[in-house]
């Protein structure tokens, strides 16, 4: 049967605003002209003449986190213990079945910037899209933000998953799930307004920190949501294996039965 692929992954680029100034990545460039003598080290008597077009190898040097770019974050990264004090699984110990599976897209594009999205939204947005969550469904959330990334406001754009509304989704059997925000709380500019207002520590991270009480992975930098269905694909959001690490790059792909 036919397929259709869609790409709801960022390519990994410098110079663009994609991350906060001090995590951006960074990106040198070998072009072909410029390693012929590497090339011609490996031997003796080689010249650059002598290589087709007098040209090396293309090669790229990366100064990079595992957070740069569409990742998929481990529990490790959420707190050191997961699933009520169990030690957290590092990137390389997420369980495959998690990674390829039916995916349902939420559409929060309408919330404002930094709000926090609660439990009886997502379900009154699963009720809306006519779906009923089965174990390992993996969800994606719409916000706003992915209409911005690569520009100056991105990081501080869309809304954000509450504890609690993360909690609705892990109860019922989710463990992987992916916004095309920055993070998949809502964005530290707000959530510093609020806590300067509250000093409620609680607010902090307070998605992320649901993976205390049931593990599970989610991804970040999604794109091209809004070209997805409410449901009826898959998702193929294999990490990047990196011994003992807090999230893998992925390139994430939704997969569509003609």
């Amino acid at each position: 049967m036919p397929r259709r692929l869609i790409d709801i992954s960022v390519a990994l680029e410098a110079d663009i605003a994609s991350d906060p100034p001090i995590m951006l990545p960074e990106i040198e460039y070998h072009r072909h002209a410029d390693t012929a003598a590497q090339v011609a080290s490996f031997f003796p008597g080689l010249k650059k003449e002598d290589l087709p077009g007098g040209e090396g190898w293309a090669v790229e040097t990366l100064r990079i986190s595992t957070h740069n770019g569409t990742h998929l974050d481990a529990p490790y990264h959420h707190h050191s213990t997961m699933s009520g004090g169990e030690r957290a699984l590092t990137i390389d110990e997420v369980p495959l079945d998690w990674c390829l599976n039916p995916g349902v897209k939420l559409d929060f594009r309408d919330r404002p910037d930094g709000y926090v999205v609660s439990a009886a939204e997502v379900e009154a947005e699963l009720k809306r899209i006519g779906h009923e969550l089965r174990p390992l469904d993996i969800v994606l959330v719409n916000t706003a933000a992915g209409a911005r990334y690569g520009e100056p406001d991105y990081v501080m754009t869309g809304c954000g998953m509450g504890r609690e509304a993360t909690l609705y989704l892990l109860e019922r059997g989710v463990r992987v799930t992916g916004t095309d925000a920055w993070s998949w709380d809502a964005p530290f500019i707000h959530t510093a307004k609020r806590w300067m207002e509250t000093h409620d520590p609680a607010i902090i991270w307070e998605g992320h920190r649901a993976s205390m009480e049931i593990g599970y992975c989610h991804m970040e930098k999604l794109s091209n949501l809004e070209s997805l269905p409410p449901s009826g694909f898959t998702v193929s959001c294999f990490p990047v294996k990196i011994k003992g690490a807090s999230a893998g790059f992925t390139r994430a792909v939704a997969i569509l039965e003609a």
